[in-house]
Protein backbone atom coordinates (compact mmCIF):
# COMPACT_ATOMS: atom_id res chain seq x y z
CA UNK A 1 0.00 0.00 0.00
CA UNK A 2 1.31 3.30 -0.95
CA UNK A 3 -0.26 5.48 1.92
CA UNK A 4 1.77 3.23 4.31
CA UNK A 5 5.16 3.13 2.59
CA UNK A 6 5.20 7.14 2.34
CA UNK A 7 4.14 7.30 6.44
CA UNK A 8 5.49 4.31 7.40
CA UNK A 9 3.42 4.39 10.77
CA UNK A 10 0.28 3.63 12.73
CA UNK A 11 -2.14 6.40 12.35
CA UNK A 12 0.53 9.12 11.24
CA UNK A 13 0.15 12.85 11.89
CA UNK A 14 0.85 15.03 9.13
CA UNK A 15 1.37 18.39 10.21
CA UNK A 16 1.02 21.78 8.25
CA UNK A 17 3.30 24.43 7.46
CA UNK A 18 1.14 27.19 6.51
CA UNK A 19 2.50 29.63 3.87
CA UNK A 20 2.22 33.19 3.95
CA UNK A 21 0.53 34.63 1.12
CA UNK A 22 1.64 34.80 -2.42
CA UNK A 23 2.43 37.66 -4.92
CA UNK A 24 -0.48 38.68 -5.91
CA UNK A 25 -2.91 37.66 -3.37
CA UNK A 26 -4.78 40.59 -1.62
CA UNK A 27 -2.92 39.23 2.28
CA UNK A 28 0.54 39.02 0.26
CA UNK A 29 2.93 41.32 2.36
CA UNK A 30 5.17 42.77 0.13
CA UNK A 31 7.49 44.63 2.80
CA UNK A 32 8.61 41.18 3.46
CA UNK A 33 8.07 39.74 0.11
CA UNK A 34 9.34 35.87 -0.68
CA UNK A 35 12.19 36.20 1.55
CA UNK A 36 9.66 36.44 4.74
CA UNK A 37 7.62 33.78 3.64
CA UNK A 38 10.37 31.12 3.82
CA UNK A 39 12.02 32.70 7.10
CA UNK A 40 8.39 31.99 8.36
CA UNK A 41 8.07 28.63 6.87
CA UNK A 42 11.57 27.91 7.66
CA UNK A 43 10.63 28.35 11.79
CA UNK A 44 6.89 26.64 11.52
CA UNK A 45 9.35 23.68 9.81
CA UNK A 46 12.06 23.27 12.25
CA UNK A 47 9.43 23.50 15.15
CA UNK A 48 7.36 20.75 13.75
CA UNK A 49 10.19 18.15 12.55
CA UNK A 50 11.70 18.78 16.35
CA UNK A 51 8.11 18.08 18.10
CA UNK A 52 8.27 14.34 16.23
CA UNK A 53 5.46 14.66 13.91
CA UNK A 54 5.51 12.03 11.38
CA UNK A 55 5.25 14.35 8.08
CA UNK A 56 4.42 17.94 6.77
CA UNK A 57 2.20 19.36 4.51
CA UNK A 58 3.02 22.65 2.84
CA UNK A 59 0.16 24.84 2.09
CA UNK A 60 -0.93 28.24 0.33
CA UNK A 61 -3.41 28.33 2.96
CA UNK A 62 -2.94 32.43 3.19
CA UNK A 63 -3.87 33.15 -0.46
CA UNK A 64 -7.36 34.22 0.67
CA UNK A 65 -10.05 34.34 -1.40
CA UNK A 66 -9.58 31.02 -2.56
CA UNK A 67 -9.21 30.40 -6.32
CA UNK A 68 -10.52 27.44 -7.74
CA UNK A 69 -7.38 27.58 -10.73
CA UNK A 70 -5.02 29.18 -8.68
CA UNK A 71 -2.53 31.89 -9.64
CA UNK A 72 0.48 31.02 -11.32
CA UNK A 73 2.32 32.58 -9.07
CA UNK A 74 0.89 30.57 -5.90
CA UNK A 75 1.99 27.48 -7.49
CA UNK A 76 5.47 29.49 -8.21
CA UNK A 77 5.84 30.68 -4.92
CA UNK A 78 5.25 27.54 -3.07
CA UNK A 79 7.85 25.61 -5.22
CA UNK A 80 10.01 28.34 -4.46
CA UNK A 81 10.12 27.87 -1.04
CA UNK A 82 9.99 24.07 -0.59
CA UNK A 83 13.04 24.43 -2.71
CA UNK A 84 14.88 26.77 -0.33
CA UNK A 85 13.38 24.49 2.35
CA UNK A 86 14.27 20.79 0.33
CA UNK A 87 17.91 20.19 2.41
CA UNK A 88 16.18 20.91 5.53
CA UNK A 89 13.13 18.22 5.64
CA UNK A 90 13.62 15.09 7.32
CA UNK A 91 10.16 13.36 7.04
CA UNK A 92 7.70 12.98 4.47
CA UNK A 93 6.52 16.20 2.89
CA UNK A 94 3.07 16.98 0.87
CA UNK A 95 1.69 19.55 -0.71
CA UNK A 96 -1.72 21.11 -1.18
CA UNK A 97 -2.61 24.07 -3.21
CA UNK A 98 -6.17 25.18 -2.68
CA UNK A 99 -8.19 24.50 -4.47
CA UNK A 100 -6.71 23.19 -7.48
CA UNK A 101 -5.82 19.47 -8.20
CA UNK A 102 -3.70 20.10 -11.03
CA UNK A 103 -1.88 22.79 -9.71
CA UNK A 104 -1.18 20.59 -6.16
CA UNK A 105 0.34 18.10 -9.11
CA UNK A 106 2.79 19.87 -10.73
CA UNK A 107 3.99 22.12 -7.49
CA UNK A 108 4.46 17.92 -6.27
CA UNK A 109 6.16 16.96 -9.24
CA UNK A 110 8.75 20.48 -9.15
CA UNK A 111 9.40 19.72 -5.54
CA UNK A 112 9.60 15.78 -4.75
CA UNK A 113 6.49 15.87 -2.84
CA UNK A 114 5.70 12.17 -1.82
CA UNK A 115 1.91 13.43 -1.54
CA UNK A 116 -0.85 15.61 -1.95
CA UNK A 117 -4.13 16.53 -0.34
CA UNK A 118 -7.14 18.06 -2.36
CA UNK A 119 -10.81 18.12 -3.30
CA UNK A 120 -10.58 15.97 -6.50
CA UNK A 121 -14.59 14.43 -6.49
CA UNK A 122 -17.97 16.08 -6.32
CA UNK A 123 -19.95 18.61 -7.09
CA UNK A 124 -20.17 21.46 -4.17
CA UNK A 125 -22.05 25.01 -3.71
CA UNK A 126 -18.87 26.90 -2.29
CA UNK A 127 -17.96 30.04 -1.45
CA UNK A 128 -15.66 30.32 -4.57
CA UNK A 129 -18.71 29.39 -6.66
CA UNK A 130 -20.11 25.77 -8.49
CA UNK A 131 -17.32 24.01 -7.55
CA UNK A 132 -16.99 20.53 -9.67
CA UNK A 133 -13.32 19.26 -9.99
CA UNK A 134 -12.22 16.37 -12.52
CA UNK A 135 -10.27 13.71 -10.45
CA UNK A 136 -9.50 12.41 -14.06
CA UNK A 137 -7.89 15.15 -15.76
CA UNK A 138 -6.04 15.60 -12.82
CA UNK A 139 -4.39 11.89 -12.33
CA UNK A 140 -4.18 11.98 -16.22
CA UNK A 141 -1.85 15.27 -15.74
CA UNK A 142 -0.02 13.70 -12.77
CA UNK A 143 1.10 10.86 -14.72
CA UNK A 144 2.23 13.30 -17.71
CA UNK A 145 4.43 15.28 -15.48
CA UNK A 146 5.89 12.72 -13.54
CA UNK A 147 3.93 12.55 -10.38
CA UNK A 148 1.90 9.46 -10.86
CA UNK A 149 3.24 8.33 -7.93
CA UNK A 150 2.42 10.62 -5.59
CA UNK A 151 0.29 9.27 -2.85
CA UNK A 152 -3.48 11.14 -3.25
CA UNK A 153 -5.07 12.19 0.13
CA UNK A 154 -8.90 12.79 -1.39
CA UNK A 155 -10.92 15.34 0.62
CA UNK A 156 -14.24 14.08 0.42
CA UNK A 157 -15.92 16.29 2.37
CA UNK A 158 -14.97 20.23 1.29
CA UNK A 159 -14.62 22.82 3.32
CA UNK A 160 -16.59 26.13 3.11
CA UNK A 161 -18.90 24.07 0.35
CA UNK A 162 -21.99 21.86 0.89
CA UNK A 163 -22.18 18.71 -1.54
CA UNK A 164 -25.06 19.07 -4.23
CA UNK A 165 -24.73 15.13 -4.48
CA UNK A 166 -27.21 14.08 -2.04
CA UNK A 167 -26.13 11.25 -1.46
CA UNK A 168 -24.98 9.96 2.00
CA UNK A 169 -21.61 11.11 2.87
CA UNK A 170 -20.28 6.88 3.77
CA UNK A 171 -21.46 6.72 -0.03
CA UNK A 172 -19.85 9.32 -1.40
CA UNK A 173 -16.61 8.72 -0.09
CA UNK A 174 -17.12 4.69 -1.18
CA UNK A 175 -18.32 5.67 -4.64
CA UNK A 176 -14.59 8.13 -4.95
CA UNK A 177 -12.33 5.08 -4.23
CA UNK A 178 -14.12 2.66 -6.52
CA UNK A 179 -14.19 5.38 -9.09
CA UNK A 180 -11.17 7.40 -8.56
CA UNK A 181 -8.35 5.33 -6.39
CA UNK A 182 -7.60 7.40 -3.91
CA UNK A 183 -4.60 6.23 -1.61
CA UNK A 184 -6.45 7.59 1.47
CA UNK A 185 -9.81 9.73 2.14
CA UNK A 186 -9.83 12.80 4.37
CA UNK A 187 -12.98 14.08 6.72
CA UNK A 188 -13.32 17.48 7.00
CA UNK A 189 -15.35 20.18 9.03
CA UNK A 190 -17.00 22.68 7.65
CA UNK A 191 -13.81 24.86 7.60
CA UNK A 192 -10.39 24.91 8.48
CA UNK A 193 -10.20 24.28 12.03
CA UNK A 194 -13.13 23.19 12.60
CA UNK A 195 -13.61 19.71 13.34
CA UNK A 196 -15.09 16.89 11.71
CA UNK A 197 -18.38 15.25 13.34
CA UNK A 198 -16.99 12.06 15.04
CA UNK A 199 -20.57 10.68 13.36
CA UNK A 200 -19.01 11.36 9.74
CA UNK A 201 -15.43 9.85 10.47
CA UNK A 202 -17.41 6.88 12.11
CA UNK A 203 -19.58 6.28 8.99
CA UNK A 204 -16.50 6.81 6.80
CA UNK A 205 -14.53 4.72 8.07
CA UNK A 206 -17.45 2.11 8.73
CA UNK A 207 -17.77 1.81 5.04
CA UNK A 208 -14.13 2.02 3.88
CA UNK A 209 -12.97 -1.10 6.43
CA UNK A 210 -10.20 -1.40 3.72
CA UNK A 211 -9.04 2.62 2.80
CA UNK A 212 -6.81 4.67 5.39
CA UNK A 213 -9.87 7.04 6.78
CA UNK A 214 -8.50 10.58 7.99
CA UNK A 215 -9.37 13.29 10.18
CA UNK A 216 -8.44 16.10 8.47
CA UNK A 217 -9.48 19.33 10.10
CA UNK A 218 -9.77 20.67 13.89
CA UNK A 219 -8.13 18.10 15.19
CA UNK A 220 -7.27 19.44 18.92
CA UNK A 221 -5.26 18.42 22.07
CA UNK A 222 -8.27 17.32 24.01
CA UNK A 223 -9.86 15.59 21.08
CA UNK A 224 -6.78 13.51 19.14
CA UNK A 225 -7.19 10.39 21.07
CA UNK A 226 -11.07 10.23 20.57
CA UNK A 227 -10.06 10.70 17.04
CA UNK A 228 -7.42 8.28 16.48
CA UNK A 229 -9.44 5.87 18.41
CA UNK A 230 -11.44 5.78 14.95
CA UNK A 231 -9.53 7.50 12.25
CA UNK A 232 -6.43 5.91 10.61
CA UNK A 233 -4.39 9.27 11.26
CA UNK A 234 -4.91 12.84 11.19
CA UNK A 235 -3.80 16.41 9.28
CA UNK A 236 -3.70 18.90 11.92
CA UNK A 237 -2.65 22.94 11.95
CA UNK A 238 -4.90 25.15 13.83
CA UNK A 239 -4.11 23.13 17.25
CA UNK A 240 -0.30 23.84 16.96
CA UNK A 241 0.00 27.62 16.87
CA UNK A 242 -0.28 30.22 19.43
CA UNK A 243 -2.97 30.58 20.81
CA UNK A 244 -4.57 28.28 18.53
CA UNK A 245 -5.08 30.46 15.89
CA UNK A 246 -4.71 29.50 12.55
CA UNK A 247 -3.14 32.35 11.13
CA UNK A 248 -0.22 32.49 13.89
CA UNK A 249 3.38 31.02 14.06
CA UNK A 250 3.54 26.92 14.72
CA UNK A 251 4.17 27.32 18.71
CA UNK A 252 7.28 24.78 19.43
CA UNK A 253 5.15 24.03 22.95
CA UNK A 254 1.64 23.46 21.61
CA UNK A 255 3.53 21.22 18.92
CA UNK A 256 5.08 18.81 21.41
CA UNK A 257 2.49 18.50 23.49
CA UNK A 258 0.09 17.51 20.80
CA UNK A 259 2.18 14.81 19.52
CA UNK A 260 3.69 13.31 22.83
CA UNK A 261 -0.06 12.90 23.34
CA UNK A 262 -0.16 11.16 20.20
CA UNK A 263 2.32 9.05 21.22
CA UNK A 264 0.80 8.16 24.58
CA UNK A 265 -2.33 6.80 21.94
CA UNK A 266 0.29 4.95 20.01
CA UNK A 267 1.97 3.19 22.69
CA UNK A 268 4.93 5.35 22.75
CA UNK A 269 5.68 5.13 18.68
Amino acid sequence: MRFKAVFGTNKPIIAMVHLGASPGAPLYNADRGIEGILQNARADLRALQAAGFDAVMFGNENDRPYELKVDTAASATMAYVIGRLRGEITVPFGVNVLWDPVSCFAVAAATGAQFVREIFTGTYASDMGIWAPDAGAAVRYATRVGAGDVVRLYNVSAEFADSLDRRSLADRARSAVFSSIPDAVLVSGAITGEAAKMTDLEDVKRALPNTPVLANTGVKHTTVAEVLAVADGAIVGSALKYNGDTWSAVDPERAKDFMDRVRAVRGGT
